[in-house]
C-alpha cells in the first residue's frame, strides 16, 4: 500500500511499456516467502485467497511483507462476495481480482462491493489499515478512484461476454484463467491444447478491440511469451512454490544423474 494512495498497478498498465508487467502467484501463504519473491524483480505478485488457505486476518501480514518490496500486490479474492471484498479492502488491498465472473451483472456486483456510495455499497469505516488507521484524511474521498478491480473470466461463456463485461463502469481489467477455461472446454490440465490456445488468442483480440487491459497466467517463460505475443497486457508466471520445487527437482536431478519427475499437468506450474 503506497503512502500517496496512487495505484501503481494501474499506472504500470497505463504506461504500456515495451515489456508488459510480469508477476507471479503467491501459493506459500506466508509473509517470508512473499517478501523474498517480491525482491526478485516481479512487477506484481498475486496474493491468492481462493486456492490458498489465506484468511482475511492473515492478509495484512502478507501485504506488509510485499509492501517492503518493489512488487505490487494484487489480491485474488476467494469469491465475488461483498463482505470479503470489503474486509480485504479495509485490510489494505488496493488492487483486487474477483474469480469466476460470468456476466456483466456479476461484474457490476463486484464493482459495487469495492466502491463507496454513491458509486457502490462498500461499508464505511474511518479507522483501518487502508486509511493508515485514520492518518490518511483523504482516504474516503480518493478510495473509489484508487481501488482497481480486475474480474476473472474462466469459462467459454464468460469469455464470449468479454466485451460486455469489460464495458461495465469500474472494471479496470479482465483476467483469463487458463486452467479453469481449459477444464470447462474439456481439456482439464492441458492449457497448451490447440483449442484452448485458440480461445486464449481470441480473448486477447477481443480485449484489444474493446480497449481494455487483459491479463493471464502461464506455467513457464515460453508460454508467457506466447501469451504476450497474443496481445495480453500483463501476465503472471508460475508461483513461488512452483519455482522453488522446480529448482529443487532440477538440482536433485543434476546430482542423481536423472530428472526428478513432477506432475504431468501444465496447470500444476501455478
Amino acid at each position: 500500500m503506497t503512502h500517496d494512495m496512487t495505484n501503481r498497478f494501474r499506472r504500470m498498465l497505463a504506461e504500456r511499456r515495451e515489456m508488459p508487467p510480469l508477476g507471479t502467484w503467491l501459493m506459500s501463504a506466508a509473509p517470508g516467502p512473499s517478501e523474498a519473491i517480491g525482491h526478485c524483480g516481479f512487477d506484481f505478485v498475486v496474493v491468492d485467497m481462493e486456492h490458498v488457505p489465506v484468511e482475511v486476518a492473515q492478509l495484512p501480514e502478507i501485504l506488509r511483507a510485499v509492501g517492503c518490496t518493489p512488487a505490487e500486490p494484487v489480491v485474488r479474492l476467494p469469491w465475488n462476495d461483498k463482505v470479503t471484498i470489503k474486509k480485504a479492502l479495509d485490510a489494505g488491498a488496493q488492487t483486487i481480482m474477483i474469480p469466476f465472473v460470468e456476466t456483466a451483472e456479476e461484474a457490476r456486483a463486484a464493482v459495487a462491493a469495492a466502491k463507496y456510495p454513491p458509486v457502490g455499497i462498500r461499508g464505511v469505516a474511518a479507522i483501518h489499515r487502508a486509511s493508515r488507521y485514520g492518518a490518511q484524511p483523504e482516504y474516503l474521498k480518493r478510495a473509489n478512484d484508487e481501488t482497481m478491480v480486475i474480474v476473472q473470466l474462466e469459462t467459454p461463456e464468460a469469455v464470449s461476454r468479454l466485451k460486455e463485461i469489460a464495458a461495465v463502469p469500474g472494471v479496470d481489467a479482465v483476467f483469463v484463467g487458463p486452467g479453469d477455461l481449459s477444464a470447462a472446454m474439456g481439456h482439464l490440465g492441458d492449457i497448451g491444447h490447440e483449442a484452448v490456445q485458440a480461445a486464449l488468442q481470441a480473448a486477447a483480440k477481443e480485449a484489444r478491440e474493446a480497449g481494455t487491459f487483459i491479463g493471464i497466467v502461464g506455467p513457464n517463460p515460453a508460454m508467457v511469451k506466447q501469451f504476450l505475443d497474443y496481445g495480453y497486457s500483463f501476465s503472471a508466471m508460475a508461483s513461488d512454490i512452483a519455482m522453488m520445487t522446480g529448482r529443487a527437482r532440477d538440482w536433485l536431478g543434476e546430482l542423481r544423474g536423472k530428472p526428478v519427475e513432477a506432475s504431468k499437468t501444465t496447470v500444476s506450474a501455478y
